[in-house]
């Protein structure tokens, strides 16, 4: 009988360790999402310039630097034009990944 006290005692104890386990882990995945959008959203800046005529590169109006585009898909129709963009900056590799495309009024197209 005690054997049988014994073994319910150790499986119940197993158990209720592996569900701990389960939950430590969710939570940690949950903190490593929300600390990787948090970086990336305080990279987000909203820039001015050109894009160029592929749409592969963004040239800032402000210092003349040039930007590769991460996500070029996102400027179809704007190539060639000048533009306002919010997007997330990487300094290290010179690129930019575009949230939002806004055209600049120019005295030509008012």
């Amino acid at each position: 009988m005690k054997k049988l006290m014994f073994v319910i005692f150790a499986v119940a104890v197993m158990m209720s360790l592996m569900a701990i386990a389960q939950d430590t882990t969710k939570q940690d995945s949950s903190k490593q999402d929300s600390v990787a959008s948090a970086k990336m959203s305080s990279n987000a800046l909203t820039i001015s310039g050109k894009i160029s005529d592929d749409g592969k590169t963004f040239v800032s109006d402000k210092d003349s630097k040039s930007w590769t585009v991460s996500n070029p898909d996102s400027l179809k129709g704007h190539e060639g034009h000048q533009v306002t963009v919010t997007a997330n900056v990487d300094a290290d590799k010179s690129e930019v990944t575009i949230l939002t495309v806004k055209m600049i009024k120019t005295d030509s197209m008012k």
